[in-house]
């Protein structure tokens, strides 16, 4: 059986990465939910059910730097239209180890769907669950090939205080495995907060989500 891409993800939490040989792993979806690209250092992983050659033969006929082919607008669109998904932005992907101890930020676990932050993490993850601090609320659920995800949300008036980056701290402690986030590279501030609380980059990725 052929490496997974849960095997990817898991060696590249423990600071394994794909070889920096400028080619392109391609291999299947983990769930119909999940497809998409994910763009290692000079290495490549595109996951999804489609035939492998029609990747290979699309990403060949770009005119364009190889390494970067795979997040190419030309090539994203293609595999928008082949697939007849959507998709949001190229997020920069980072990951925490597990700390030991209990947060010492207080937190109260919630069950609120109507919340936006639960209701967007429930669209795409599985086992959400959710916890409000005073002006924030931190989510962590199962994403893409089951790995657990964080994101956070900080209240205007609470911004600017360092919340952000104890909720992220927070979360690695909740956790007891590797944690990962999703963040829009052009996130400044949330990207400076996750890696203030230890999270380290170590990629980025487009998420192809059935319409």
């Amino acid at each position: 059986m052929g490496q997974t891409l849960r095997d990817i993800l898991d060696a590249a939490a423990h600071g394994v990465f794909p070889p920096p040989d400028g080619r392109t792993t391609v291999v299947p979806q983990p769930s119909p939910r999940d497809a998409g690209v994910m763009s290692f250092t000079a290495h490549s992983v595109v996951f999804t059910d489609e035939d492998p050659e029609w990747v290979y033969a699309t990403l060949r006929g770009l005119d364009c730097d190889p390494l970067a082919a795979t997040m190419n607008p030309r090539f994203l669109a293609a595999l928008l239209e082949r697939t007849g998904r959507t998709t949001e932005c190229v997020d920069a992907v980072l990951v925490g180890a597990p700390l030991p101890g209990e947060p010492a930020l207080p937190l109260k676990e919630i069950a609120d769907p109507g919340h936006p932050r639960i209701a967007y993490a429930r669209e795409r993850r599985d086992d959400v669950r959710a916890w409000t601090a005073a002006g924030g609320v931190l989510v962590t659920g199962r994403g893409v090939a089951g790995r657990l995800e964080v994101s956070v949300e900080v209240d205007e008036d609470a911004r600017h205080a360092g919340l952000g980056r104890e909720l992220v701290t927070a979360a690695r402690q909740l956790a007891g495995e590797p944690l990962w986030a999703q963040v829009a590279p052009g996130n400044a501030r949330s990207v400076r907060a996750f890696q203030a609380a230890g999270y380290r980059p170590v990629g980025a990725e487009a998420l192809l989500r059935p319409r």
